[in-house]
């Protein structure tokens, strides 16, 4: 039987699950395969065999003491408080397992701190990439704890300070997109969605991942731009002043967002990877408007898609009506084949095709 592959996977928004699931679909039926995780219902339903393990939930666990608290972070670490109970309980579920399983490979989605005890361990690891300024010890030191990295998304979109050592123990998968339902053409989408055929159309979506869309910027929008239909997907962020408009709809979770983005004209998305995916996939032109993360994370994927000509992006969401025309007319000018040849079809199937072979060619030769 081949080695079992686990995965740590990160429990905030969905897009971590999301993108195991894809990889594990992909896997030979042989392959042992489990999920660490502290939200196992991202899992309800997985048509794939997988054995899934609940860890508790460290985010906002309390520190015991003022004492404890007060303790400085290593600057090798990130987040690591002192006397944390569910933090102890944690580690300690995650190496019975490695050790019980016989885990041949271990893929982290993601944590710097489970990447490095993958290695004090002596389990084989692979981290997830994701875009940031992560030029700290505590990231390069998880990378370098590991066999691999791999980069669920197109080379190009690589920053060029990444280092040329770490570059080369990672697989980039090509741009992956966990969205798989058929893309329809403008007319159908706009025709399936009953939308005007002829009216310019401005998507803004939104992941599970943050606080919303802010909505106040998109009253200004619909103003500046009275003739065009604003539509938003997924959570909005309202701050109480809003005043709403006829051409501004607030249409919260759909059923397929992939038919609004192909019905769309332009479309407003923050940096997620998943999203801006979703976006190529039907070759969109993007407008990306970053949410705050750690690390600077969308804000870098922002920058390497502007680089490239793939979307256009503003300093902060417009106040003023000329400020909204001017950013439209702009990403009016993009070339939505730009973006497009960023999404891989076939990206999940590329990286869990690596992921088993790394997996088979670290073990060959072992005695059972």
């Amino acid at each position: 039987m081949p080695k079992p592959i686990a995965f740590f996977v990160h429990h905030q928004g969905r897009g971590h699950a999301n993108r195991t699931r894809a990889l594990v679909a992909e896997f030979s039926h042989a392959r042992p395969v489990s999920v660490l995780t502290a939200d196992p219902s991202l899992f309800d339903g997985f048509s794939r065999d997988i054995e899934v393990v609940a860890l508790p939930n460290m985010i906002g666990a309390a520190v015991p003491t003022p004492r404890l608290f007060a303790e400085p972070t290593p600057r090798v670490m990130h987040c690591v408080p002192l006397g944390v109970p569910e933090m102890r309980r944690t580690m300690r579920t995650i190496l019975d397992h490695l050790d019980d399983r016989g885990v041949g490979l271990f893929v982290i989605d993601v944590s710097a701190e489970i990447a490095l005890l993958a290695r004090a361990a002596s389990v084989p690891a692979v981290q997830i990439r994701m875009h940031g300024d992560r030029s700290d010890i505590g990231h390069i030191g998880s990378y370098e704890a590991c066999v691999g990295m791999l980069a669920p998304f197109d080379e190009r979109l690589e920053q060029d300070d990444y280092p040329e050592d770490l570059r080369a123990k990672t697989f980039y998968s090509g741009g992956l997109c966990t969205t798989v339902d058929p893309v329809p053409s403008r007319a159908e989408a706009r025709a399936r969605l009953g939308l005007d055929p002829a009216q310019e159309i401005i998507v803004a979506v939104t992941g599970g991942g943050g606080s919303g869309t802010p909505y106040a910027p998109l009253t200004v929008a619909a103003r500046a731009v009275p003739d065009a239909l604003w539509l938003t997907l997924g959570p909005t962020h309202r701050e109480g002043h809003e005043t709403d408009f006829a051409n501004l709809r607030e249409l919260g979770w759909v059923g397929s967002v992939t038919d609004y983005l192909a019905a769309a004209d332009i479309v407003i998305a923050s940096a997620g990877d998943n999203t801006v995916h979703e976006v190529a996939r039907v070759g969109g032109r993007l407008v990306v408007m970053p949410e705050w993360r750690y690390f600077g994370e969308q804000t870098r994927k922002a920058e390497a898609l502007v680089r490239l000509g793939a979307a256009v992006q503003a300093p902060q969401w417009p106040g003023d009506f000329a400020g909204w025309r001017n950013l439209l007319d702009r990403a009016r000018g993009l070339d939505g084949e730009t973006l497009r040849a960023l999404h891989a079809p076939e990206a999940a199937a590329r990286a869990a095709r690596w992921l088993e072979s790394l997996t088979d060619e670290l073990w060959a030769g072992a005695v059972a």
